[in-house]
């Protein structure tokens, strides 16, 4: 059984303006053609299929385009809610899409409701149903993006650090409830069938360990920070979404994120994106390997001074075409208190194939050295004081700083005498 995990697509999100419809078409192509190169049996997307819950009537179209085009080719694809998704709005086409070899996991449910029967891919035959279905590959625990209220109750009087404990407690017993059910369907199988067939689960949260950045939205704010790999249960693979950097989760070759197949923020721009294909037989996990997912848009993120700037630009357009400009995020140092910036910046991007989206002022170094040093509020430091932490950072003569140091207590003097 080959499985291919894929997770966080964020279909009809609108970044700084732009669409990423062009782009999403581009991977659901590729998808197509891995599926059949690779004899993939089932795609799993483990959550934020879409963007927002109400997304836009194309990524509605594209989702549609690759439950149908899977259908065809007799694979099997199983989606399940992130914190993104709408489950009303995954809920809405469940009963259409399951005579479509699609299974929908949208919100939380009965344990039974959450085990998955994964079989090895048909044939792809006229009638666009699988000859496979005979075949079970795997049994999939399959858990979407669990919200507090769906498992837990708040207590009057609980400190933050024991409703902590309580999410973390509350995940884990409805983790095993849903692998108890699987185990019960897999001797069902093995009774059946005279086979074993293994058991993988799925997941969208933040897991102790895992790397983040700024694109990820935070899911579990006052209630849980991340969920430890220990208390997974002991499937032979777990499939997981949220966090777009794809990784092992605490070194673990079975815990996985697979990250999103494309950047969803300049931080992500440098990450080469991924999907994971996942093998298994009757013993559980065979192998995990890595298949790179190609650029559709190029994005860069470049920084500098108005000095640096116009050459790390004119490296960046190398990646964009007239038909396809590269999307670019410019950060200023050093010059960024210049109120023009952005007419500067378009000056130099004149006639290359760029387009900025975003140009960030980055702070200067006096202005970080005077927040660092900002431990005391004005009514407990003196005029001098602050006059002396002001001039401190300042790269000036020493002839220079002396002279300002005289017409300081010059002007203060004079409005001393002035005030008696």
């Amino acid at each position: 059984m080959r499985i291919l995990h894929t997770s966080d697509w964020h279909l009809g999100q609108h970044f700084m303006g732009k669409s990423r419809q062009a782009e999403h078409q581009a991977l659901i192509d590729w998808l197509l053609t891995q599926v059949d190169a690779h004899a993939v049996d089932a795609v799993l997307i483990a959550g934020d299929i879409f963007d927002t819950g109400a997304p836009p009537s194309y990524a509605r179209e594209l989702y549609s385009h690759l439950v149908v085009q899977l259908h065809s080719a007799g694979v099997a694809l199983l989606l399940l809610g992130g914190n993104h998704d709408s489950v009303a709005t995954l809920g809405e086409s469940r009963s259409v899409l399951a005579f479509l070899s699609t299974t929908v996991v949208g919100a939380v449910g009965d344990a039974a409701d959450h085990v998955v029967v994964l079989h090895r891919r048909g044939d792809g035959s006229s009638n666009g149903g699988s000859t496979g279905k005979d075949e079970p590959g795997c049994i999939v625990c399959a858990v979407p993006f669990i919200r507090p209220r769906d498992v837990l109750q708040s207590q009057a009087g609980q400190s933050a650090q024991d409703k902590q404990q309580s999410m973390q407690a509350a995940l884990q017993a409805y983790y095993q409830g849903v692998y108890d059910a699987a185990l019960t369907r897999q001797a069902k199988l093995q009774q059946e069938l005279g086979c074993t067939v293994p058991i993988i689960a799925t997941g969208h949260l933040t897991t102790v360990g895992a790397s983040s950045n700024e694109s990820v939205r935070e899911i579990y704010v006052g209630s849980l920070d991340a969920f430890p790999t220990a208390a997974f249960p002991p499937a032979c693979y777990i499939a997981l979404g949220h966090i777009h950097k794809p990784q092992k989760v605490g070194g673990l070759n079975h815990i996985r994120y697979c990250g999103s197949p494309i950047p969803l923020g300049f931080d992500e721009a440098k990450q080469q994106k991924e999907m994971l294909l996942v093998d298994l037989d009757a013993s559980g996990l065979t192998a995990v390997t890595a298949l790179p997912v190609p650029r559709f848009q190029a994005m860069v993120s470049v920084n500098g001074n108005l000095a640096t700037l116009a050459t790390a630009i004119a490296t960046a357009a190398a990646q964009g075409t007239a038909d396809k400009p590269a999307w670019l995020e410019v950060t200023v140092a050093e010059d960024d208190y210049l109120p023009d910036l952005p007419e500067r910046i378009g000056a130099m991007t004149q006639g290359l194939p760029v387009e900025v989206l975003r140009v960030r002022r980055q702070r200067s170094n006096a202005a970080a050295i005077i927040a660092g040093e900002a431990t005391a509020t004005l009514d407990e430091l003196s005029p001098d004081d602050v006059f002396e932490r002001r001039l401190a950072p300042e790269d000036l003569p020493p002839e220079l700083q002396q002279a300002l140091s005289q017409r300081y207590r010059a002007v203060v003097a004079s409005l001393t005498g002035a005030a008696e």
